[in-house]
């Protein structure tokens, strides 16, 4: 059996520890989408604790809110992320998109007769 070959990238930013990925990045994305953290955390089959917790130690690393939060009441709560968080998560995924884009033309060239 022909098995095709492929490259896999990963991108995670860190300070003196990891900070930000692709399981951060996806759990901001869903909080953009359902505009609550508890939903994002459900939507990724993870528990609430989990996901306020890596929001919590990612903004601790980085030294900035990803998140405001409103807590429940008549309307209900939920999650926004701040200027800063849409500006990290924008700047992470244009240069994920660029970097598969050049990871794909170096694939080619230094792979391409394996394919």
């Amino acid at each position: 059996m022909d098995q095709k070959l492929k490259i896999v990238l990963s991108v995670r930013l860190f300070t003196d520890e990891k900070c930000f990925g692709p399981g951060v990045a996806t759990l901001l994305h869903k909080v953009e989408q359902l505009h609550s953290l508890r939903s994002a955390a459900m939507d990724m089959s993870m528990a609430y604790s989990k996901a306020w917790t890596i929001v919590k130690n990612a903004e601790r690393e980085l030294g900035f809110k990803l998140l405001d939060s409103t807590t429940g009441g008549r309307h209900g709560g939920g999650a926004v992320l701040t200027a800063e968080g849409r500006a990290l998560l924008s700047a992470y995924d244009g240069y994920c998109a660029a970097l598969r884009r050049e990871a794909d033309r170096m694939y080619e060239e230094f792979f391409g007769q394996f394919s």
